[in-house]
Order: structure tokens, then sequence, then C-alpha cells
């Protein structure tokens, strides 16, 4: 590739690390570009691993300076995915652009629905006054016995953190949404501690499928390293606006974002 051609993989990845870090879908700025400068589908979706591996080593570095890191939770979470990373890995050497686009589409949809839904139901107000104050009540005692959350919620997230790595595996753009919504509405995890887990599990994910692409010959070395520079600084930044801007401008980002990709992937 010429030297324009890396200097714009590494702008572009800028942009596609804080995006990922902060909400999800900078693998779609990141791959239309590089099929574009004529590199193939399949091994696009192998070489831009190398640099989502850079990416969220330098965000989860980000996140632990600010004095967020809890990593025997992040660990446990992204163990479980790994066993849907190989067989998601394997299958995404093989997949087709149009069937990309339209599962992709599909899911980011799906979770939009379910966000929004999630956050509705959690601003309804309470009917009456002894119905709000029992739920004071009922909050009280909930928040003195148990953790953040609960033991059922806990269990349910590990286990689709197995169907999460394995989408994660397959087509990885994306995986931002997903993840967060298992950890943001099912685990009741706050969004900047749902992102400072979501970079520890996807770089712990990423390092299988890197794997299974390079064993099948579908990564571009010295591409993925120009791209990483570029996420790498992009995740920097963007864990420190997650920790410095909070929940509501995660928010904000994340729902703007899956409109927008959800979009450009059913015109393409």
């Amino acid at each position: 590739m010429d030297w324009w051609q890396n200097l714009l993989l590494a702008g572009v990845g800028v942009i596609a690390g804080m995006l990922n870090v902060l909400a999800g879908g900078g693998s779609l700025i990141v791959m239309p570009t590089m099929i574009f400068l004529g590199i193939p589908g399949a091994v696009t979706n192998g070489t831009a691993r190398v640099a989502i591996l850079g990416q969220n080593l330098t965000a989860i570095a980000g996140f632990r300076q600010k004095g967020f890191s809890d990593f025997k939770l992040s660990f446990s979470l992204a163990l479980c995915a790994l066993p849907g990373t190989f067989l998601g890995a394997f299958l995404g050497t093989k997949i087709t652009g149009v069937w990309f686009n339209r599962i992709l589409a599909t899911v980011m949809l799906g979770v939009l629905v379910s966000m929004i839904l999630g956050q509705r139901k959690k601003k309804k107000p309470p009917q009456n006054v002894t119905e709000e104050l029992t739920a004071g009540s009922q909050e009280a005692t909930t928040a003195a016995t148990e953790p953040a959350e609960s033991t059922g919620h806990s269990v349910a997230g590990h286990l689709l953190m197995v169907l999460a790595g394995f989408y994660g595996g397959f087509i990885q753009a994306g995986i931002g949404f997903i993840l967060i919504a298992i950890m943001n509405n099912l685990m009741k995890i706050d969004l900047v501690r749902t992102n400072m887990h979501k970079v520890f599990i996807v770089a712990i994910y990423t390092i299988a499928a890197i794997g299974i692409f390079a064993w099948q010959g579908k990564i571009y070395w010295a591409t993925g390293l120009y791209l990483t520079v570029g996420m790498s600084i992009g995740g920097w930044i963007g864990s420190h606006l997650a920790v410095s801007k909070g929940e509501s401008f995660i928010r904000t980002v994340l729902y703007v974002a899956i409109v927008c990709m959800s979009i450009r992937l059913l015109l393409m």
C-alpha cells in the first residue's frame, strides 16, 4: 500500500478507536475503508483484529489510570466468551459481504430496541405514594444485602458471553453494542464500568481470534500495524472521554451510532 493509504487508515483508526470504546461500531468505519483500498473482505475482517487488540489494550490502561478496573469480573466474563470465539472466528474467515451487512444490521437494531425499552422501564414513575415508599424500602434492603448486579443476572450474563464471543469472533463489528446490552441492561452495571469491562473482554478474545485468522492466512500484518497506531490512540482518548463525560454522554453516542451504522448497512 502507498504511504497515503497507510496514513488514511491510521487517521480513520483514531476515530474508530474512540467510537469503539465509547459505544461500538468503529469497525464499520474501518472495514469499508479497507475494502475501498482493495483488501478482500475476509482479510479485512482478520486484519482489523490486530488494531482492535492494540486499541483495547491502551483503553484498559486508560481506564486503570483513571481508577477504573475490576480484573476479576472482567477476566471471568472474557473466559466465558472464548469458546464461542474460536468457532465464530473460523466461520468468519468464510463470510461474504452481503451476509455480513444483513446479520450486523439485524443485531444492531435488535440491541437498540432492547436498550430503549430497558431505559424506559427504569424511568417509569411509581403509580402512587405507597408504591413509591415500598419501592424505596425494597431498594434500600437490596442495596444493603446484595451486590450491584444480582447473582441470577451475573450467571445469565456469563452464559450470554459465550454467544457474544461467537459473534465477536465471527464478525466483530458491532460487538460493543451486544456487550453493552448484556452488562448494562441485564447485569445492571453502569455504562462507565460496562465500557471498562468491555475493552478487557474484547482484548482477551481478540487474541484467540487473531490466532484463527492467522492460521487461515487472512491477515495483512503491515496494514494491521498502521491501523493499530491509529486505533490505539483513539482507544486511549475514548477511555478518558468515557470517564470524564459520564453515562449520559456515552448513551447519546451509543444511540446515534447504532442508528447511523444500521442505516448505512441496510443501504450498502
